[in-house]
């Protein structure tokens, strides 16, 4: 009998947390068996090497990259308005699949550096119609990039200006405004 897929997801949560606590050096098959609660064999029953895992981690970094491409074409929002405000967003599976990727690029890991090149270029894509052009939709790309950049300071204790609520609807605005 076939295990439950939530054991092959417990497997790849425990190697995205294992990357973003301690790193690609910390992340071993030893380090993710022991976190997600299964034997060392159970690991390599769900996936048979640590590249299986990082292939899953990355597909799952992409898919959540497309499934957050969709919430903002279909927002009644707009576009620019939801990433933005998105971008300011921490701890939520897509940052961690983010974070966990950056993870194995820093070490030079060639596919999650193309991954976060591709997502890049997917929000680009999703983005541009809605700008004026490519210094419009480049504005855009980096207000989000500092917002995301101020977010993920907060979680170390250096945060950054984070605007919430009529300020971040205002900074929205702003952007809108300048982007089209």
């Amino acid at each position: 009998m076939s295990r439950p897929p939530r054991a092959r997801e417990s497997v790849l949560d425990a190697f995205e947390a294992a990357l973003i606590d301690d790193g690609a050096r910390g992340a071993t098959m030893d380090a993710v068996a022991a976190a997600a609660g299964v034997s060392k064999g159970g690991l390599l029953y769900h996936y048979a090497s640590k590249e299986a895992l990082e292939t899953a981690l990355i597909d799952r970094m992409l898919h959540l990259v497309d499934a957050d491409v969709e919430e903002m074409l279909g927002s009644p929002d707009g576009v620019i308005s939801v990433f933005v405000r998105t971008s300011v967003q921490s701890d939520t599976p897509l940052d961690r699949a983010i974070v966990a990727t950056s993870r194995l690029a820093q070490t030079g890991h060639k596919a999650a550096s193309a991954a976060l090149r591709d997502a890049r270029r997917v929000w680009e894509d999703a983005l541009r119609p809605h700008t004026r052009d490519e210094s419009a939709l480049q504005l855009v790309l980096l207000v989000s990039d500092g917002l995301y950049y101020n977010s993920a300071l907060a979680t170390t204790g250096v945060p950054g200006p984070i605007p919430q609520g009529e300020d971040l609807a205002a900074l929205i605005a702003l952007v809108e405004r300048a982007a089209r």
